[in-house]
């Protein structure tokens, strides 16, 4: 939506506000102006009224316009001073050996540390979570809980959770039934049982770039090669990037977070996911897909998962309860597609079984219809927290910054000035109180040391917006 993006929109809705964009950004909006009727743009484009208005909430997500009770959409007052969105990523097309060091069990454990301001790890606040209405259902399963419930909970999992889930896929577009789905110990356990079933070591895999240091730490334990794509920070991974990866390398899984990737926070289109599903089942080559953000979505509708678009079973779709409702319960789970019986087999070599309460609890709470009213209010809550993040960055940080526009999820990309140190950065943060992670973690390569990923999980106060100032004092410092 910026000068500085390299890919054109693809979605109608896109071109509408790349329309308007571009009129804010050549002056002949400003600052104050009313910009054209929802009613009136339709009729002027002859587009749908949903169009115009995915559009304006996409203007208004960037910071660019503001919406005002029964008066219409309005050019924000600082919207030429916003950061402006970074570009799309360009690692080489080189296959890596995987070595992160002890630089993340550094940067886990300060940010434990007491009275640290927690902008590092990706979490959500327990202050934003239904823990004493969890514990309420825990109690009464535990309570009522049959001579089963002590029991070996052997692959594929509780079936009464496995029936949750597969009816919740209705709300995608999915069909999934409960014979489909493997439950885990949270959604990396997914991603590592399916990694396993179908890649062994020396192998590569293909990610998004920059890339979740997760996924590098699997990569490491597991043996396997990582080859880093080019991502589009509002788009997600190139698919001619990925195509020309597949056709020059021997690439034996794709691993992606599609939707409110970390840490850009993109989500990709529903074409670009129908194109990508499309490809990699040409190529037979299997896409493990991370989707535990995608309850997290800031827009009137949750966004299809690629899994949507699978017809033939090479989706591995992975997912969990940890960033959006229980993170202590470590529930995650998997859809293998043709590959299940591969991971069941893969579960049993690992942690064999999993545990039952924990498990039935959360079947319970999404029954009950207590799930989807605490994701209510959560999104929300997420929503109003990047935003805030986001516009005191542009506030506090160096000219040159440039921050990512995520519509979901809990988490800023900050690209700083090059001359700016990112693990530097972090350990004078530190000495502040203040937890960072820096962009070190998130790629084998080097181009991403002047960036630095922000949580935006917790409830916006003085204290935030005291670290964020802070931090932005110290990058100064560095120019």
């Amino acid at each position: 939506m910026n000068n500085s993006t390299s890919l054109k929109p693809t979605l109608l809705y896109e071109q509408v506000a790349e329309r308007i964009a571009d009129l804010i950004h050549r002056g002949t909006l400003r600052s104050g102006d009313r910009i054209p009727s929802v009613r009136q743009l339709r009729s002027d484009l002859g587009v749908s009224m949903s169009t115009v208005l995915e559009a304006y909430r996409l203007l208004e997500s960037e910071g660019l316009v503001e919406a005002r009770p029964q008066s219409g959409y309005y050019v924000r007052s600082n919207a030429l001073t916003l950061p402006p969105e970074p570009s799309i990523s360009s690692p080489e097309l080189v296959v890596m050996d995987v070595g992160i060091g002890t630089l993340l069990l550094e940067v886990l454990a300060t940010a434990r540390r007491p009275g640290v301001v927690p902008l590092g790890i990706s979490e959500t606040s327990p202050t934003l979570l239904p823990t004493h209405r969890l514990n309420q259902v825990l109690s009464k399963v535990a309570r009522h809980a049959d001579i089963n419930t002590n029991s070996y909970d052997f692959p594929p999992g509780n079936e009464f959770l496995r029936r949750r889930i597969a009816k919740r896929s209705l709300n995608w577009g999915g069909s999934l039934n409960a014979d489909d789905i493997v439950t885990t110990w949270g959604c990396m356990e997914s991603i590592n049982l399916c990694l396993r079933a179908v890649a062994k070591p020396g192998d590569t895999i293909a990610v998004e770039s920059p890339v979740s240091y997760a996924f590098l730490q699997s990569f490491e334990s597991l043996g396997m090669k990582v080859l880093e794509i080019p991502t589009h920070p509002r788009d997600g991974i190139s698919l001619e990037a990925l195509e020309a990866a597949i056709q020059t390398h021997d690439i034996k899984a794709v691993l992606i977070i599609p939707t409110f990737s970390n840490p850009l926070g993109s989500c990709m289109p529903d074409e670009n996911k129908r194109q990508l599903v499309e490809m990699l089942t040409q190529f037979q080559i299997p896409l493990i897909e991370d989707d535990a953000l995608g309850e997290l979505y800031f827009g009137e509708h949750r966004p299809k998962p690629a899994k949507a678009f699978d017809t033939e079973g090479f989706v591995m779709l992975c997912s969990s309860f940890s960033k959006d409702l229980a993170p202590g319960y470590r529930v995650g789970w998997t859809a293998p597609g043709r590959f299940r019986t591969q991971v069941e087999y893969m579960k049993h070599l690992s942690t064999i079984a999993n545990c039952t309460l924990p498990q039935v609890a959360i079947a319970e709470f999404l029954q009950s219809g207590s799930y989807d009213r605490h994701l209510r209010r959560l999104r929300k809550a997420l929503a109003i927290q990047v935003q805030q993040m986001f516009h005191a960055i542009g506030e506090f940080f160096p000219e040159g910054t440039k921050v990512t526009r995520p519509t979901g999820g809990m988490i800023l990309w900050v690209e700083l000035p090059k001359s700016v140190d990112a693990l530097k950065l972090y350990q004078q943060a530190i000495q502040h109180n203040i937890s960072i992670v820096p962009g070190h973690l998130f790629s084998m390569t080097t181009q991403y040391r002047h960036c630095i990923r922000i949580n935006c999980g917790y409830p916006w106060s003085s204290k935030i917006e005291q670290a964020l100032a802070i931090l932005g004092q110290l990058a100064k410092q560095q120019l």
